[in-house]
């Protein structure tokens, strides 16, 4: 595991302190930043985010889906969790403590878009980090690799209508043509050019000079963004961050339940279909880990960059780390 993914928790706190003292020092001569929209989609963070999504995009090997049915039991189960469950679960518990539990401490205003930023993070499961954390666990890196491209395929088509009807169920009104764009944008051509660049540098350059040079060389990329993208949502935060830093804590204890919630229901799911550990492990992962660099993206899209739905979605980024290695050891200890 390299050093920026070991401590992106750390990373996330440095990027929130420079853009909340970006945000104070430049006061409103970056609010131009916020208008650069086409289609209520801001086009310097889809810049940005184009540069993280791209980079895991390119790793994506569709023609691995002819093995989809060499482990038919654990794919099975992360369609079923993925899809039937971990969205509908993450709006459950979102709500429950967000809305009910904790509606003492939040507005009613702010409880339904940190909510709403929930909902996005649980509607799209982990494409990237799964393959660090199926590492860690000694998982199948091949069964990974075709759960992830399952996973990409199925999210064209399921995550629009899965966000638009847990949102609509939470009373949150969506422009729908700009959850399309959003997804078009920020899914469907940085699928596109992942693979098309995939197979063309493959069969020019050899796999070994795609994996241990181009790779390499496109990593820094997918790092740099993520935190200038921190970066300025925070800058758009920083008030909002300063009057109520209590917010970030209630966030987070459902994200946290929820992710816990997730891994040990599939886990023991996977154990009962005795499942091997090299197939479980990862099948867990998967559901527990978030595709976060899309919540980002399509939060601000919808709701904007300094929403609260937008700071949700970062809370996430800002746990994952801490509770996804407590999973691995967790899962590395149950391996027998």
């Amino acid at each position: 595991m390299g050093k920026f993914e070991r401590y992106l928790t750390l990373w996330v706190v440095l990027a929130i302190i420079s853009g909340i003292g970006i945000g104070r020092l430049a006061g409103d001569s970056i609010a131009f930043l916020s208008d650069l929209e086409v289609a209520k989609v801001n086009i310097p963070v889809a810049i940005l985010v184009w540069m993280m999504i791209y980079p895991m995009m390119v790793q994506v090997d569709f023609s691995s889906l002819k093995h989809v049915t060499r482990n038919s039991k654990g794919i099975g189960l992360t369609l079923v969790i993925n899809w039937l469950v971990k969205p509908f679960s993450m709006a459950f518990f979102a709500w429950l403590f967000l809305d009910q539990i904790f509606s003492a401490y939040l507005s009613p205003d702010d409880a339904q878009q940190y909510i709403a930023g929930a909902i996005i993070l649980g509607a799209a499961p982990c494409t990237a980090m799964v393959f660090v954390w199926s590492y860690l666990t000694k998982g199948d890196a091949n069964y990974t690799l075709v759960q992830v491209s399952l996973n990409d395929l199925i999210l064209l088509v399921l995550f629009i209508p899965i966000v638009r009807l847990l949102l609509g169920v939470t009373d949150i009104q969506i422009p729908y043509n700009t959850l399309i764009y959003s997804v078009l944008i920020f899914v469907v051509i940085p699928l596109a050019a992942g693979y098309i660049s995939n197979k063309y540098l493959i069969q020019k350059q050899g796999l070994a000079w795609f994996k241990s040079v181009f790779l390499q060389k496109l990593k820094p990329v997918s790092m740099i963004a993520l935190m200038v993208t921190l970066v300025l949502l925070f800058a758009f935060q920083g008030q909002s961050i300063l009057d109520n830093p209590f917010d970030i804590l209630l966030i987070a204890v459902p994200l946290a339940i929820q992710t816990y919630f997730i891994f040990f229901m599939t886990w023991f799911i996977g154990r009962y279909l005795k499942l091997k550990h090299n197939i479980c492990a990862p099948s867990a992962m998967i559901g527990a880990s978030n595709f976060f660099e899309l919540a980002v993206a399509v939060a601000i899209s919808l709701f904007g960059l300094n929403s609260g739905a937008s700071l949700a979605t970062v809370v996430g980024i800002l746990i994952e780390v801490p509770i996804m290695l407590s999973l691995v050891a967790l899962a590395n200890r149950w391996r027998y």
